[in-house]
């Protein structure tokens, strides 16, 4: 296959990575309300443990460096934690 038409795939799946990342991050409001009704902080330091467990193994699973999905992820609890900081009229994100 040419390079041209790897990198045309590659250039597809960024695409529908982004439009996750997004899809997640939009999903801050409700985690944040649900928060909010249960009186729990924003950042809940046990379910990100949870989730950076569950993907590191899932990641592992499947062939992948686990300690770096990992950082991925740590960066997307991040963003939502701003997201949901400044929809609280906490954060510093526009």
């Amino acid at each position: 296959m040419p390079l041209k038409e790897i990198r045309a795939k590659i250039e597809k799946l960024d695409a529908q990575i982004l439009n996750l990342i997004e899809q997640r991050t939009a999903m801050a409001k409700d985690v944040l309300d649900a928060k909010k009704a249960l009186g729990m902080p924003i950042n809940d330091v046990e379910q990100n443990r949870v989730v950076l467990d569950r993907v590191a193994n899932a990641a592992t699973e499947r062939g992948l460096d686990g300690e770096s999905v990992k950082r991925v992820f740590e960066i997307l609890i991040q963003m939502n934690i701003e997201r949901q900081h400044e929809l609280s009229g906490e954060g510093n994100l526009p």
